[in-house]
């Protein structure tokens, strides 16, 4: 049973210019979560790791466009240890996919499990694709995790549902695994049982903005643009961002459900700002 839910930034980023010349948030983040449970803690995403930001393995080209802080005490690792834990507490770790921002703390809870969707790992691991080689940095699961892998729906059966979403996994009775595919070939949301009721969904790289989550949808233009040329599937994409729309609007904190969820993705600063100080 969860007991406490911290939310953490594990990367402040300061897009440098905008992207193409389109307009972008002046300030990004890594959002994470830090789960605490009787059974020890689970991170949800890793954002930039230790050595990460002393090799600035990210590259020279993520670097200057994405202008990272590259704080040592911005990494889950150290956020850890600032809340009275070591890391050997952290015994799980749950992916929304392997983009370079999102793994990159992996090495740091060696024995850690890292759970994941089965495509999303071997996507990672065979790189096939110009952009695959560029979001994926091997060296950041170098160590040799031990995985625990999900099939996605076409490749098994049906599954469990959650609110409208089908072939959801489930890792224990608090923490989900929703397939949003599309970003990524084996991206999902995560969902996280709130102590004090309902849910949170780390929603990952399915949208960037806050405004994607409304009826209509907005996005500042920059950052439409880049979702569009990293993504791996654009019908999946689409598809996703209206089902979260719906869940938003059918479950969102003003909707009136008695099944709350708090949805936000891993980058908008003015999302994680409005949870920064939630703890429960």
């Amino acid at each position: 049973m969860t007991s406490q839910i911290r939310h953490l930034n594990c990367a402040t980023m300061s897009p440098r210019g905008n992207l193409g010349g389109r307009i972008t948030p002046s300030r990004m983040v890594a959002h994470c979560l830090l789960v605490e449970s009787a059974d020890g803690l689970t991170l949800v995403d890793s954002g930039f790791g230790t050595a990460d930001l002393a090799e600035k393995r990210m590259g020279k080209v993520f670097i200057g466009l994405m202008g990272p802080s590259l704080d040592p005490a911005e990494t889950a690792a150290a956020q850890v240890r600032a809340a009275g834990y070591a890391v050997e507490d952290v015994t799980d770790i749950v992916v929304t996919h392997l983009d370079l921002d999102h793994a990159g703390g992996l090495g740091d809870f060696p024995a850690a499990r890292v759970h994941v969707f089965a495509d999303e790992l071997a996507a990672a691991r065979a790189r096939k694709s110009a952009k695959e080689k560029n979001r994926y940095i091997e060296a950041q699961w170098a160590h040799g995790p031990t995985w625990v892998e999900y099939e996605l729906p076409d490749r098994t059966s049906a599954g469990d549902s959650w609110l409208g979403f089908e072939s959801v996994a489930t890792i224990g009775s608090d923490v989900l695994l929703v397939p949003t595919r599309g970003h990524t070939r084996g991206h999902c949301a995560v969902a996280v049982r709130r102590p004090s009721g309902g849910w949170f969904l780390h929603a990952g790289d399915a949208y960037f903005s806050h405004g994607e989550k409304e009826i209509p949808p907005t996005c500042p233009s920059g950052l439409a643009m880049f979702q569009t040329v990293v993504q791996m599937d654009k019908k999946a994409r689409f598809a996703n961002q209206d089902r979260l729309r719906s869940l938003h609007a059918e479950h969102g904190p003003d909707s009136g459900s008695d099944e709350v969820v708090t949805i936000f993705s891993a980058h908008d600063a003015v999302e994680f700002d409005a949870l920064a100080d939630v703890t429960d």
